[in-house]
């Protein structure tokens, strides 16, 4: 199995990451770093800035992230900046930001009714477009004073060819109708597999897009299908209000940016088995894992119908994780259910762990467990036996697969 590489700003990618409004624009410019440039010298990564007298704008800071391939970059009072690369936090010799600095930055990027709403809610959640990077933006209280996160987006989606991803996950995408649930933890790269799937049935079919999304992070620019984005906030008051409105829209695929709530997931399961095809996010570590999650948004007396609602309207599950490979790159390792008849019959039952054994029998069908995806990574050399082990949910099962094959 062809081990998928993701670029440098691959969720928690440098170049580019996912965010607000984020852009796929054809009109973007640079196109992304080679995956894994190696990291600097442990002497030196601390440093990622110049050091300066002056506070910098934050235009200043966001570009010296771009132009560096960084992913993250991390503000606060009392705090000097810091970036995030391929996972690893590098400090910088930026001064340290004052309450002053602060609100200039703030005032760089937000309108004065969304500064209002930070400092009355302590929180906000946010994009914005720089003219060479768009970036979504966190803004948090904290005991130092307020602070800010900005996750830099790519402007160029890359594809799944590019992405070396399964070939199944094009079949999915092919398909008229269904749910596909795209999962994994922050930073896994969820939104840049989805922004791949999206741009295939771009480039290769005649459909209506519609994207319901907290905030905007890829942007699409309509070719062979009609792309519209929605923003929760901004074009929308809730999720759930607009993904049942979208029903009424037209739309022959909706993406829902992360399913929160039983509500919003009720309504994605309708608008599955009404004709239309579902993409929706959740923060769940495998395929199982996430059936039962969704299994779990609902009471007991409902269990029956929900299973099958879920069991008839499933098309898969693709569970994602990245880990630091052997030249200091980044891999993606999945666990990908696919809903084929068994699975349907024991999902619709509860038998959810007889699942995870049709899983590790079925390659054939696209599916992969997380441990076949990691075994495979360790045999073909791309990563330690030990960080495999490591991020693994069985991690006893992986040993005894490495042991076995030493």
């Amino acid at each position: 199995m062809t081990s998928p590489v993701f670029p440098p700003g691959f969720p928690p990618r440098p170049p580019q990451e996912t965010a607000g409004e984020s852009s796929r624009s054809a009109e973007s410019s640079s196109p992304p770093l080679p995956l894994g440039l190696p990291l600097p010298p442990s002497d030196a990564s601390t440093k990622a800035a110049p050091a300066k007298a002056e506070a910098p704008s934050l235009e200043d800071l966001v570009r010296t992230a771009h132009e560096a391939g960084h992913s993250d970059v991390h503000l606060g009072v009392g705090e000097q900046p810091r970036y995030r690369a391929r996972g690893e936090m590098l400090t910088s010799e930026w001064p340290v930001t004052t309450a002053a600095v602060f609100q200039g930055w703030m005032q760089e990027i937000l309108s004065p009714l969304q500064i209002d709403a930070f400092t009355t809610q302590k929180e906000f959640d946010g994009s914005h477009a720089f003219p060479f990077v768009r970036v979504r933006i966190n803004l948090l209280d904290s005991l130092r004073g307020p602070a800010m996160v900005l996750r830099l987006i790519p402007q160029t989606i890359l594809s799944l060819e590019q992405l070396k991803l399964p070939d199944v996950l094009r079949e999915l995408a092919a398909r008229p109708k269904g749910l596909v649930l795209v999962t994994g933890p922050t930073g896994s790269g969820k939104s840049t597999t989805l922004a791949a799937m999206i741009d295939w049935i771009n480039s290769h079919q005649t459909r209506h897009i519609l994207t319901i999304e907290d905030p905007v992070e890829f942007v699409h620019t309509s070719r062979q299908s009609l792309i519209r984005h929605r923003e929760v906030g901004q074009h929308t008051l809730k999720f759930h209000n607009a993904l049942r409105a979208a029903l009424r829209e037209d739309p022959d695929v909706i993406l829902v940016g992360e399913i929160r709530d039983r509500e919003t997931l009720s309504t994605a399961l309708e608008a599955s088995q009404t004709g239309h095809l579902v993409f929706g996010t959740l923060h769940t570590n495998s395929a199982v894992k996430t059936v039962e999650r969704v299994l779990g948004m609902y009471p007991p007396d409902e269990q029956d119908s929900v299973r099958r609602a879920l069991s008839e309207s499933l098309l898969g599950v693709i569970a994602q994780g990245l880990i630091r490979t052997t030249d200091s790159k980044r891999a993606a390792f999945h666990d990908i259910l696919i809903n084929t008849d068994a699975c349907r019959d024991y999902i619709q039952r509860g038998a959810l762990d007889e699942v995870e054994e049709i899983m590790e029998r079925s390659g054939f069908d696209g599916m992969v467990t997380i441990n076949q995806s990691l075994l495979a990574l360790v045999e073909a050399g791309k990563v330690d036996g030990e960080k495999a082990v490591a991020v693994s949910l069985k991690p006893n099962e992986l040993a005894q697969a490495l042991r076995g094959r030493g």
